[in-house]
């Protein structure tokens, strides 16, 4: 609300102070209102202004017509019953179109209970000062956006008389407090006699000045930024303020510093790159570094000024050319040349830069001879084996592939020779891999030196070689280079003063007549490859088709044992073996058979050496194991005691990682003690890494476990292996037990067994026993126990309950 000024209510006193007559004859605008607002009397031009019906008007609620502002600025005032004055804004209507404004004094009259009121009409006034606010506020509103500081001072006191957001805020103030502060207090003295200078420039030449400053903001950041001091002049030509616009140039000098870090790096780069770096302008080379200038022989002032395209070699210049072209920025292969004539292969890379101030074309230049190289070599890698320099598995079966095409083509045949090496394993375990790998190279070189310059010789893998021999028209040709392949690998290779020898042996699978497939051809030399193994080895044999349904046999039967093994057709028999001398129970060894659905029960000798080569060993010897533990502890609880079970142990079984741990957890499980199981071990068994077998053994032996040595005397073990191992029983193999006691030689071996295991503090078992006479041979040698069909056949779990019951009751 506007309160009335002094002057204004001695104008108006008399008519508000009058009974109103005549009332129509006044200019002015007369009103009487009651308190709520209701209009009771008005002059013409009262209503007139407002549209009301002069004849009507009296208790006419007015109100309706005025704003929401002002009739609630109105209504507020009214109650009050004092004198007030008040600006009001009347709503657009027919009688004021686009609304007016009227500017009122009120006095209260008690005796009538009533105001008394005169208006002005101000519309004019306050049109005019709305346009000026709103003008004030659009320049707010554009000087609060803009991105330049902008701040007014007085050019006598240099006081501020206006700051936008951005000025006051940068300099730590608001647009309100900053207002009457010099520029002195609101930069700081510091900065303040920095711009001292251009500030009197601005006073005294009264023209515009201009400046970069460099300021630090709150964050700790530099700003740079430039000023424009611009005088306003007055009517006399003095300045009467000045206005001071900042606009923050920070990222413009950074890219102008980065810009020049760049240029500085490049030209640092280019003289220390190791690779070529040259600058081009219209297809001619404007600059090189040393790198580039090295690279293709010429010095930098024989470069400069050359046309790029005549250092391409020819066959690359269209395509250089369509490339510098299309400004492409990626890099591709191409050919430069040397200045001796010579082609060198490089990579190019061009850029659109700018350089020295102009917008160059900038190549670079990396030398690929070695790359090349190193391709080329993976190459070789790719199809040769690194050991042997040999073609490796990827080359054969390409060249495979490709003879088969040409056979076809020529209706001709060729034979597939697959050669694998007898007993390696052996070199590499006893004598270490660097014997083996010489021995593969030697032997590499001896298969190529017996072949023609047309046979092809591959290292399929390992100790296994590939030969293929094409245009073979005669089986006896085939037979011919078969036997100067055995003669030639089996002659000993001297090795660091060692004479090693190995011998192969050689399966032969003949195109079309055995496979028209690689695979099949592979196949097939393998499977023949294994018969001639499986016949003294040193040897070779061509593949037939009772190879290839021996095959498929092995094949089913393998299915079978996996079905079986889940099915649980696989049983334990036991086999018992007793004291020599007194003929008491000692213990008993599990035997495993394989009650086949239609063969019916199968010896080992039916499917053991299968299971070895497939590795069905593993979870059958795991079950056999855990079989054992379970009959060995009915048993006990049945009574039967000492007499523990004797299980054989496969190679693959052996050797797993973690073996000790699992026969460990079949004990817990089972709730067996180790006392009540006895492992079985050949002697090929304990010569693989000894220190590995003798710490996997001393693992069994602290579970209480006993270890054996099967079949002994048919292998290879040495007596300073055995004194080393923890082993508590020898075994007599049944090939020596057979013809006692009348072979003397056979004799001559048991004893020597005995009194070798006696020896070393071993006990000794016999296997085999079958006669009496033997039997009496063997207590009379002072062999310690005796197994074999005299004392008792295998049994079936009851049965050799049984049987051991029986025993125990007939030597009490």
């Amino acid at each position: 609300m506007r309160q009335p000024t002094h002057t204004t209510m001695n104008d108006h006193r008399a008519l508000l102070d009058s009974d109103l007559p005549g009332p129509d004859a006044w200019p002015c605008l007369l009103a009487c209102l009651a308190d709520d607002g209701a209009l009771r009397q008005a002059n013409r031009a009262f209503t007139d202004l407002l549209g009301i019906a002069h004849e009507t008007h009296d208790g006419w609620v007015w109100s309706a017509l005025l704003s929401p502002t002002s009739l609630a600025e109105l209504h507020e005032q009214l109650p009050r019953r004092r004198d007030f004055g008040i600006t009001l804004a009347v709503k657009e209507t027919p009688a004021t179109p686009g609304g007016t404004w009227l500017d009122g004094q009120a006095r209260w009259d008690p005796a009538t209970a009533e105001y008394r009121c005169v208006f002005h009409e101000v519309s004019a006034r306050v049109r005019s000062e709305l346009q000026a606010r709103d003008r004030a506020d659009q320049f707010q509103l554009l000087a609060d956006n803009v991105p330049v500081l902008i701040a007014n001072f007085e050019a006598r006191t240099f006081a501020c008389r206006f700051a936008n957001r951005q000025y006051a805020e940068t300099f730590g103030w608001d647009e309100r407090t900053i207002l009457g502060h010099t520029f002195r207090e609101i930069i700081g003295d510091a900065a303040a006699r920095e711009i001292q200078p251009y500030v009197d420039i601005v006073m005294r030449d009264k023209t515009t000045a201009s400046y970069e400053r460099e300021l630090t903001a709150k964050d700790g950041h530099t700003q740079w930024l430039e000023v424009n001091l611009i005088p306003h002049l007055g009517p006399d030509g003095e300045p009467t303020t000045a206005f001071v616009l900042i606009s923050d140039i920070t990222r413009h000098r950074a890219a102008e510093r980065a810009l020049q870090e760049i240029q500085q790096r490049l030209s640092k780069f280019m003289q220390a790159s190791a690779e070529g770096i040259a600058f081009l302008q219209d297809g001619v080379i404007t600059d090189a570094n040393p790198a580039a200038c090295q690279l293709v022989g010429y010095t930098h002032d024989e470069l400069v000024g050359a046309r790029t395209l005549d250092l391409v070699a020819p066959d690359q210049r269209a395509k250089v050319a369509d490339m510098i072209r299309a400004a492409e920025e990626v890099p591709y292969e191409s050919a430069l040349l040397h200045k001796d004539g010579s082609r060198l292969p490089v990579e190019l890379m061009g850029r659109s830069i700018w350089h020295k101030g102009e917008r160059v074309r900038m190549t670079l230049v990396r030398d690929i001879r070695e790359r090349y190289a190193a391709q080329e070599h993976i190459r070789y890698l790719a199809h040769h084996d690194a050991l042997t320099g040999l073609p490796n598995r990827v080359s054969l079966m390409e060249d495979l592939s490709h003879q088969i095409a040409a056979a076809r083509r020529a209706d001709s045949q060729f034979a597939l020779l697959f050669i694998d090496l007898d007993h390696f394993k052996r070199v590499n375990d006893s004598l270490g891999h660097l014997v083996g790998d010489t021995l593969l190279q030697t032997v590499s070189r001896r298969i190529t030196d017996c072949l023609r310059t047309t046979d092809r010789v591959a290292r399929f893998g390992g100790d296994e070689f590939i030969v293929l021999l094409p245009d073979t028209l005669q089986r006896v040709d085939v037979e011919e280079v078969s036997n100067k392949l055995l003669g030639a690998i089996e002659v000993p290779v001297n090795v660091d003063g060692r004479l090693i020898s190995v011998t192969p042996s050689i399966g032969i699978s003949m195109f079309p007549h055995d496979a028209g497939t690689a695979d099949a051809l592979i196949k097939n030399a393998d499977t023949a490859m294994y018969l001639a193994k499986s016949r003294g080895r040193a040897n070779y044999q061509f593949f037939t088709s009772a190879m290839a349904r021996s095959a498929l046999d092995a094949l089913v039967m393998e299915s079978q044992m996996t079905q079986g093994l889940a099915r649980g057709e696989f049983v334990l028999h036991f086999q018992p073996q007793i004291d020599a001398t007194t003929g008491a129970l000692v213990g008993a060894e599990a035997l495993m058979r394989w009650n086949h659905p239609e063969r019916g029960l199968l010896l080992p000798d039916a499917f053991i050496e299968l299971a070895e080569q497939q590795r069905l060993m593993l979870p059958l010897g795991q079950w056999a194991l855990r079989e054992a533990a379970r009959c060995a502890r009915r048993w006990f609880e049945a009574g039967v005691r000492h007499a523990p079970v004797a299980v054989n142990l496969s190679t693959v079984q052996f050797q797993t990682s973690g073996f000790t741990a699992l026969v460990g957890q079949v004990l817990q499980e089972e709730g067996v003690t180790g006392d009540l199981l006895e492992l079985e071990l050949t002697e090929r068994m304990l010569m693989d890494d000894l220190p590995e077998v003798r710490r996997k053994l001393s693992e069994l032996k602290a579970m209480g476990m006993r270890i054996a040595v099967d079949d002994f005397g048919t292998g290879y073990s040495s007596l300073s292996h055995l004194k080393e191992l923890p082993i508590d029983k020898m075994k007599i193999d049944r090939a020596f037990v057979h013809d006692l006691p009348g072979d003397t030689e056979s004799g001559a071996i048991a004893r020597a067994i005995i009194q070798m295991s006696r020896g070393l503090g071993l006990k000794v078992i016999a296997e085999g026993v079958e006669t009496e006479a033997q039997r009496a041979f063997l207590a009379e040698a002072g062999c310690d126990e005796l197994q074999g069909l005299l004392i008792s056949a295998p049994l079936t779990v009851d049965a050799f309950e049984a049987w051991a019951l029986d025993a125990m009751a007939a030597v009490r």
